[in-house]
């Protein structure tokens, strides 16, 4: 079967000689059915074939790769049949390798006594070789021998069925075929990138470089195209809101400002009064704002919002802040009630569970306003009822989610705040501004943004950066222990409640899982801590409870009717508790550095000093040094450098993150300075296009 001429980049593979419909399904698994989507698979590492290791010089515990001819193989059975090991016995003429594979007997079938095999694995054993489940590869004589020996070798990804040697002989051909037709996707760039390979050339090394350097080259010019066309969406978008949006005057006249901030308690710190002058510059100019404020865990960014809130209040607009549970949309309502209320500012709360009848009149839509006048219910129970507001005075309204549906209509939206803004996609964001007439928008994260992300993420928002912490702050000491230490963990967790403190008790899991040995569950562990903190009270909070017990399980913690809270990551953001001291994270490595930096955030609220605690049974050195990582430093900028390192940005945003960019070519953890580079030359194409 003839290659197809004339062939495109989207031609189906299908029509390439020796792939038939049963190599074309197991391509389509591997997401690969045109040309472009071959030439995009990027091989998930190299092999340099032009020295090989034999059998006799490999070392215990290395990977390497080697060479040579079997000359014995066979299946193994015992327990009946259960269980069954195939394995081959390779020899060089320096010595014997052993390969096997349990429980896979179906590996018999590819191999041949008499095969030359090229094995690339670790060897587990010397006495005798012995390498298990090692990657391998059938040498063929022929024309071809020169796609699979004596270079630098690509190995790709496979399905089970697709032969390593017979996808990259596909690769060979296909990018053959297909040189003539790879075009540079930014020709007026040709100067700028002069320095680069060219997109073909980069294809071409990215598959069958001459060295290695060649292939990282390749990769970094294909990330380079990916992110120049990332960075030209961002700041299109960025542009179009300046041609388009007319920004609200909201820049406030400090009517209601200067006593808030009389009455605080405390002076705002040099990075939190820097912030603020950005935030009033931005709320009185030309363009809405649209800003990402950045503050590590209690560096105050709920006092920043309050004074942004208060300039736009103060220009007669609405303000809504949005926040991702809606245990810290209570605390949030609480705390802005407890700050506006002198001022005589309206605050409302809207969540799933709760919407105060005064936000639904305002909102014109929603549920029954109570016969008996504006009243509060669930989360909001035992509070003083929500005033009645004139529809034209400016009110604050705190929610999760909820703010989002349709049920939700302010009258002048002047201000978006979303708190957390990691626990939302940028859809959420979208919606809920498109609730004003472009109305200015601040999101806040106490996850700090390596610059990578912040670059791609939020790459059309301005950042503020609070680098401060607010005085008479207690330090944190975070120590790392094993399980068998827990004895000890539990009776310094009971002499600090002798003291009067309170502690969080955090595990991964709300039940016990039947595939999740040795991860415990905080509901299993409930009542077995009971007993151990017992005359002191133990309160159990995790996501499954209804909203009413939540409330009531985080009320008694905060007023201190329960010492210790048994909880999920359902605490990881906004809970406040400033006699909360001490923080212990049992399974502490099933979470994400970022995460436990956030859970520990929770400590160190007030003026005593706190401790952080993380069991976990760390016997990989990966785990050790992350959570050496966090022992370490309470810097949450290297922190989260580190989590997406190890994590990647999809992971270390969550799945919610909607906006995360797909990238093939392109890593977020290490590629800073071709952000860079693609956001200059992006900046190129969009102002040429005017």
């Amino acid at each position: 079967m003839p290659e197809p001429k004339p062939i495109s980049l989207s031609t189906p593979l299908g029509e390439f000689r020796g792939v038939g419909p049963e190599r074309a399904e197991l391509l389509a698994r591997l997401e690969l059915r045109t040309v472009l989507h071959l030439l995009q698979h990027r091989p998930r590492r190299y092999e340099d074939r032009r020295q090989f290791k034999t059998i006799a010089e490999l070392v215990k515990g290395e990977a390497a790769t080697t060479h040579g001819k079997i000359v014995a193989m066979g299946v193994k059975r015992w327990k009946m049949g259960t269980r069954a090991r195939f394995e081959f016995v390779l020899e060089d003429g320096t010595a014997r390798l052993h390969c096997r594979w349990w429980n896979q007997i179906f590996m018999e079938n590819y191999f041949h006594v008499g095969d030359a095999v090229l094995v690339f694995g670790k060897l587990i054993d010397d006495r005798p070789r012995t390498m298990d489940h090692p990657e391998t590869e059938v040498l063929e004589n022929g024309e071809e021998v020169m796609i699979h020996l004596n270079r630098v070798t690509p190995v790709y990804a496979l399905t089970e069925g697709l032969p390593q040697r017979w996808l990259r002989g596909l690769m060979w051909r296909v990018l053959a075929a297909a040189e003539g037709l790879i075009v540079e996707p930014h020709p007026e760039l040709a100067k700028e990138l002069a320095s680069w390979p060219t997109r073909a050339q980069a294809l071409r090394s990215l598959h069958f470089p001459q060295e290695l350097a060649d292939a990282e080259r390749a990769r970094q010019r294909l990330a380079l195209d990916e992110l120049i066309e990332l960075q030209v969406a961002i700041q299109r978008r960025r542009r179009n809101l300046e041609s388009h949006g007319k920004a609200l005057a909201c820049g406030g006249d400090n009517r209601w400002i200067k006593p808030f901030l009389a009455k605080l308690g405390f002076t705002l710190t040099a990075a939190q009064t820097r912030v603020l002058r950005e935030l009033r510059h931005d709320l009185a100019g030309a363009v809405p704002m649209r800003r990402l404020l950045q503050g590590d865990v209690g560096s105050g960014k709920t006092v920043v919002a309050a004074c942004v809130a208060l300039m736009a209040l103060e220009s007669g607009y609405d303000v809504a802040i949005m926040a991702p549970t809606e245990i810290l949309a209570g605390q949030h309502f609480r705390r802005f009630e407890e700050w506006f209320g002198p001022l005589g500012i309206p605050v409302h709360l809207h969540t799933g569970a709760v919407k105060t009848a005064a936000a639904q009149g305002r909102g014109g839509q929603g549920g029954t306003v109570p016969a008996s006048g504006p009243t509060t219910v669930g989360a909001n129970a035992g509070m003083a009822p929500a005033a009645p507001a004139s529809a034209s005075a400016p009110a604050l309204f705190v929610g999760t989610h909820a703010l989002i549906e349709a049920g939700f209509a302010p009258d002048r939206l002047g201000l978006v705040v979303i708190d957390e803004q990691h626990k939302f996609g940028v859809v959420h964001r979208e919606k809920l501004v498109r609730k004003g007439r472009y109305p200015h928008l601040l999101v806040m994260t106490a996850t700090p943004i390596p610059r990578t992300l912040g670059l791609t993420m939020y790459g059309d928002l301005d950042i503020s950066v609070l680098d401060q912490i607010p005085a008479g702050r207690g330090r944190i000491r975070t120590f790392v222990r094993t399980p068998d230490r827990l004895p000890k963990v539990w009776e310094f967790l009971r002499a600090k409640l002798a003291e009067g403190r309170q502690a969080y008790v955090v595990y991964p899991r709300v039940e016990e899982a039947d595939d999740a040995a040795g991860i415990k569950a905080v509901t299993k562990e409930f009542e077995k801590l009971a007993a151990v903190f017992a005359p002191s009270r133990v309160g159990l909070l995790h996501g499954r409870l209804a909203r009413d017990e939540q409330d009531r399980v985080m009320a008694a913690f905060r007023n201190g009717e329960v010492q210790v809270l048994l909880a999920t990551a359902v605490v990881e953001v906004g809970v406040d508790v400033a006699n909360a001291t001490v923080m212990v994270i049992e399974n502490a490595n099933q979470f994400g550095l970022a995460q436990l930096h956030q859970l520990r955030g929770r400590v160190g609220r007030g003026a005593h000093e706190s401790q952080c605690i993380l069991v976990a049974d760390a016997t990989t050195s990966g785990a050790a040094q992350r959570l050496g990582i966090l022992a370490a430093t309470s810097d949450g900028f290297r922190i989260a450098e580190e989590d997406l390192k190890l994590r990647g940005p999809g992971e270390l945003l969550g799945r919610e993150q909607s906006g995360a960019p797909p990238l093939v070519f392109g890593d977020l953890a290490t590629d800073l300075a071709l952000v860079e580079q693609s956001r200059e030359l992006a900046g190129k194409l969009v102002g040429a296009a005017g």
